[in-house]
């Protein structure tokens, strides 16, 4: 049986029934070994593993819950999101030293479980896929909901490779470079995601119906980083 149809085969018990939290356990876990690949995921490395940088949007196994398109239940399970390689890995309770590759054609949603710090709280990152994308081939691919609502701030995960150079005239740099080039989007009320620049009046400009709110967002004159136009979102959202 392949993969899919391993996948499918529970589905079908499901319409019966609404998934109950019995389901979430062995059954669960079940479901998860119809969605790993089979065998360890080799990561992404040059020929020496000498890179700088990660493939990762988050170099951290994350505890993840899984949201399907055809409702089955699902266990949570450890998870890195490769951005690079375009893909997810996971980790079963049966197999913690291996990188197993996620099967996500059925995925519509992964929502990581973020640890509390001495210095932030808990939080949950969701991460939907890119379906109101501009570009069509980016509408199977993932982007993070920096911040919900009327407004959506959504971030788009980019990594560009740097080649290491050699020969007579290379710089020095012999190790390949992975560089983070996120893009950001506003989603306004006509649905579709608009890219943006985190400052005022690039983002004015890009989507207009904002320009008032944002002039009036207290912050949004000042906001400079990623977390400040998140704090910029959550008030605008707020707002009747």
């Amino acid at each position: 049986m392949s993969l899919l149809g391993a996948l499918l085969l529970p589905a079908t018990l499901c319409l019966a029934q609404q998934p109950n939290i019995e389901q979430v356990g062995a059954a669960g876990q079940a479901n998860l070994q119809a969605l790993a690949a089979g065998s360890p995921a080799v990561l992404p490395s040059s020929v020496r593993n000498e890179v700088i940088g990660s493939p990762y949007a988050d170099q951290r196994w994350l505890p993840a819950q899984l949201i399907m398109s055809n409702k089955v239940p699902l266990a949570p399970v450890p998870l890195k999101y490769d951005v690079y390689n375009k893909r997810l890995l996971m980790r079963l309770v049966d197999r913690p030293k291996d990188s197993l590759q996620l099967d996500d054609r059925l995925l519509e949603r992964f929502i990581l479980q973020e640890p509390a710090t001495a210095i932030s709280p808990a939080r949950q990152r969701v991460f939907r896929r890119f379906t109101d994308a501009p570009v069509a081939t980016h509408r199977t691919q993932y982007v993070e909901v920096l911040q919900d609502g009327k407004f959506s701030l959504l971030k788009q995960y980019v990594k560009l490779l740097h080649k290491a150079q050699t020969g007579a005239y290379s710089n020095g740099n012999r190790m390949d470079e992975l560089e983070d080039k996120p893009n950001y989007y506003v989603r306004g009320s006509n649905g579709t995601a608009v890219p943006v620049k985190l400052n005022l009046k690039q983002i004015q400009s890009a989507v207009p119906e904002l320009s008032a709110a944002l002039q009036a967002t207290p912050g949004a004159k000042t906001a400079k980083t990623e977390a400040d136009w998140v704090a910029v979102f959550k008030a605008l959202n707020a707002r009747p």
